[in-house]
C-alpha cells in the first residue's frame, strides 16, 4: 500500500519537534566562578564541620557523659527521704528517766494563702482558726491571732503538739500544715539540769541536737544514726509512687545513757544548797558534790541556781553553766590537808607532835597571820589542822620542802582535769614551779594562789577516804544500746596518793576538825552528825577584787570537804559557797547533807564515841 502523503500544515502554524533545539554554532557555557563558586565551597565546608561536631558530641554523650547523665536523670525521677533516728534517753543509776524524746508535730500555715483564699471572709476565718489552734497548743490566743494576720508566707502556730492533735486541727483547716518534730522531755524538771543539760530541735539538722551538759558532750551516743530511703516520685510533686523504693537504710536508734547520779540525792542536795544560797546571800556560782568514797562515782552535783532544761534558751549563761566543774576558785584551808598528807607520808611529823606556833610568820617579804590574834601557842599537828592555823601549816610545809609539797599536790590531782564526761571542765590553776617567787610558798599551802573546782576538791578527800587511792570521778555509768545490751563505762585508772596508814591517820586528824568536847573545839564542829564520826575540813579564802586585782576582805570563798562515816567512809561531800554574807560557814550545810544520806541509807551508827583529840597542848 502506497505511503500516505504528508498532511499539509495550516497557514501560520509553527513547526515543533521533541528534540531539544540545537545551540547556535559558536555558543559556550559561562564558567562557574566569582561569588557563586565561593558560596558553594563555603557551604560544603560548614556542612562538614557541623556533621563533625554532631558526631563528636554524640560520642561524648554516649561514652564520657553517659554515667553523669544517667545519674541526673535518676535524680529527676527519685527523691531521698531522711529517716530520723530516735534519740536515746538519760537515766539515773537506778534506771529512773531524766530525759527522753517524744514524736510531735509543729503546726504551720501561710497567712497570705488564707487571705487570698477567703478574701472578705478572712477575719472570721482567722478568728475561728485562732480559737481552735490556741486550745490545741495551749498558746496565747492573742499571739496566734497576731501571727495569722501577718503579711508572710510562713508562720509557726504555738508549740509542737502530739500527732493526733495535729490531725484533728488539720481536718478542720486545710490551710494548716504540719512539720515533724522530736520533742525532748525532762520529767525531773530542774533536778540535775546543770549536769544533764538540754537538747532541742535543729531546723538545719532536722533532728534534736545537744546544746548543754551531757546532752551535748554525749551527743554522738544519744543521737544514733539517721536512715535513708530513696523512692520514685510523681512528676511535678513529692507524691511517692507506691512500691517504688530503690534503696533503704534503716535508722539506728540512739543509745541510752545511765548515769551515776542518784535522783533522790540530787534533788535533796540541790534543794539544800539553793536554800543555803538564798539564806546567806551567796552567788549562784556556789556548788556541792557528793561522791561514792570507794568508786569516785558522782552521786549528786548541784549548783546554786538551777534552770529548766525545757526552757534553756531563756536562761542566762550563768544559770546554764555547771560551776562544779567549770568555775575554779581559791579553796582556802581545805587545801591544808595536802600539807598534812606530805608531812605524814614523808615522815616529817606525826599527829601528836607539838609545834610552838607564834601569831605570825615571815615568808620572804610577806607576813602571814592566823585568822585570830594570839601569842605563842603550843598546838599539836592535829591541832594545827583542827584550828586551821596558817602559821602552823606554813611551818609544817617548810619542813616538808617545796618540791615534795608540790609532788603531793600533783598526786592529789590539783591542776589537772579529772576527765569527767561533762563538757568544758576546768583544770584549775597551779603556778608553774619556775614562776614561784619567795612568797609563793607562803600562799599555796594555805589554799591561796591556786585554784580548783568543787569536783577536784571532792577528789582530794575521796583519796583520803579510800585509803590513799584516788579514783578519778565519773558520771556516766554505762550505755544501753538499741538492742538493750548494757555496756559499763571503762573504769578510770586509780592513783596511789598516800599509804593506807597515812590516809587512816589523816581521817583521824580530820575528825578533830568537827569535835567539840572538853574545850577542844575544831573549826568545823557544826558539821558533826550525832551518832557518827565525821571527818572534814573548813576553808575560807579571800576573793580577788577585779578592780585592783588584789585580795579583798569584803568577799570570800567558803568551803567544806569531808566524809561520813570517818571509820569506813561511804560518802565524800564537798561544798563551795561563793561570797556569802560575813560569818557564814559551810559546815552546817555539810551536816544537813550528811544527815540526809545517813538516814536515807540507814548507815549503822558508830559503836564507839569518837576519841577526844588534843589540839592545844598544856
Amino acid at each position: 500500500m502506497p505511503a500516505a502523503p504528508p498532511r499539509p500544515r495550516p497557514a501560520g502554524a509553527v513547526r515543533t519537534s521533541s528534540a531539544l533545539p540545537r545551540r547556535p554554532s559558536g555558543y559556550r557555557r559561562a564558567p562557574l566562578g566569582g561569588p557563586y563558586r565561593k558560596r558553594l565551597v563555603l557551604g560544603r565546608i560548614l556542612l562538614v564541620v557541623a556533621l563533625g561536631l554532631a558526631t563528636v558530641k554524640l560520642v561524648v554523650i554516649q561514652t564520657v557523659q553517659a554515667g553523669d547523665l544517667r545519674a541526673a536523670s535518676a535524680d529527676q525521677a527519685t527523691t531521698p527521704i531522711n529517716l530520723p533516728a530516735a534519740r536515746g534517753a538519760i537515766l539515773d543509776r537506778d534506771g529512773n528517766t531524766l530525759a527522753f524524746s517524744i514524736d510531735s508535730r509543729q503546726l504551720v500555715t501561710s497567712p497570705r494563702t488564707i487571705a487570698r483564699t477567703h478574701g472578705a471572709d478572712t477575719p472570721r476565718y482567722i478568728a475561728a482558726m485562732t480559737t481552735v489552734v490556741a486550745a490545741a497548743t495551749g498558746a496565747d490566743p492573742a499571739d496566734i491571732a497576731e501571727r495569722l494576720n501577718r503579711d508572710t508566707g510562713y508562720v509557726k502556730l504555738g508549740d509542737p503538739v502530739e500527732p493526733a492533735v495535729a490531725d484533728r486541727v488539720r481536718e478542720q483547716f486545710v490551710e494548716i500544715a504540719e512539720e515533724r518534730r522530736e520533742l525532748r522531755q525532762y520529767p525531773a524538771g530542774t533536778t540535775g539540769a546543770s549536769v544533764i543539760g538540754a537538747a532541742s530541735w535543729s531546723i538545719d539538722d532536722k533532728k534534736v541536737t545537744g546544746k548543754e551538759g551531757l546532752e551535748v558532750a554525749e551527743d554522738n551516743v544519744l543521737a544514733g544514726s539517721d536512715g535513708l530511703r530513696v523512692v520514685d516520685t510523681a512528676e511535678g510533686s513529692n507524691a511517692v509512687i507506691p512500691g517504688s523504693t530503690r534503696f533503704e537504710r534503716a535508722a539506728v536508734q540512739g543509745s541510752d545513757l545511765q548515769l551515776t547520779l542518784d535522783s533522790d540525792a540530787q534533788y535533796t542536795v540541790q534543794r539544800l544548797l539553793e536554800e543555803k544560797v538564798a539564806e546567806s546571800g551567796a552567788k549562784p556560782n556556789s556548788s556541792a558534790v557528793v561522791l561514792d568514797a570507794k568508786t569516785g562515782q558522782i552521786l549528786a552535783m548541784a549548783n546554786g541556781q538551777a534552770y529548766d532544761p525545757a526552757r534553756f534558751t531563756t536562761a542566762t549563761n550563768e544559770q546554764r553553766s555547771n560551776p562544779a566543774v567549770q568555775s575554779p576558785f581559791e579553796p582556802g584551808s581545805v587545801n591544808k590537808v595536802v600539807t598534812m598528807a606530805a608531812a605524814l607520808e614523808f615522815g616529817v611529823a606525826k599527829p601528836d607532835d607539838v609545834l610552838t606556833v607564834p601569831g605570825s610568820i615571815k615568808v620572804a617579804d610577806r607576813t602571814v597571820n592566823d585568822a585570830w590574834n594570839h601569842g605563842t601557842e603550843h598546838y599539836t599537828l592535829t591541832g594545827v589542822l583542827a584550828k586551821s592555823s596558817n602559821v602552823g601549816t606554813l611551818m609544817t610545809a617548810q619542813a616538808v620542802g617545796e618540791e615534795r609539797w608540790l609532788d603531793m599536790l600533783t598526786r592529789f590531782g590539783v591542776g589537772a582535769k579529772t576527765g569527767v564526761e561533762l563538757p568544758s571542765e576546768s583544770r584549775g590553776q597551779v603556778p608553774a614551779r619556775e614562776t614561784w617567787s619567795g612568797s609563793t610558798f607562803g600562799n599555796l599551802p594555805i589554799g591561796q594562789g591556786l585554784t580548783m573546782t568543787t569536783l577536784q576538791m571532792a577528789g582530794i578527800y575521796q583519796a583520803v577516804a579510800n585509803d590513799g587511792v584516788r579514783v578519778p570521778p565519773r558520771i556516766v555509768q554505762a550505755t544501753i544500746g538499741p538492742d538493750g545490751v548494757r555496756t559499763p563505762s571503762p573504769a578510770p585508772e586509780p592513783v596511789r596518793v598516800v599509804s593506807p596508814e597515812t590516809a587512816r591517820q589523816l581521817r583521824t586528824m580530820l575528825t578533830a576538825v568537827t569535835q567539840d568536847a572538853q574545850g577542844q573545839r575544831g573549826t568545823g564542829y557544826q558539821a558533826a552528825v550525832p551518832g557518827y564520826q565525821v571527818a572534814g575540813k573548813t576553808g575560807t579564802a579571800q576573793q580577788v577584787d577585779p578592780d585592783c586585782k588584789c585580795y579583798t576582805s569584803a568577799s570570800h570563798n567558803i568551803t567544806f570537804a569531808g566524809m561520813l562515816p570517818a571509820e569506813q567512809p561511804r560518802y565524800v561531800v564537798a561544798i563551795m559557797l561563793d561570797a556569802p554574807a560575813a560569818g557564814t560557814s559551810a559546815a552546817p550545810l555539810f551536816h544537813d547533807i550528811a544527815s540526809y544520806l545517813a538516814q536515807r541509807d540507814r548507815l549503822p551508827v558508830s559503836t564507839e564515841e569518837p576519841p577526844v583529840q588534843t589540839l592545844v597542848a598544856p
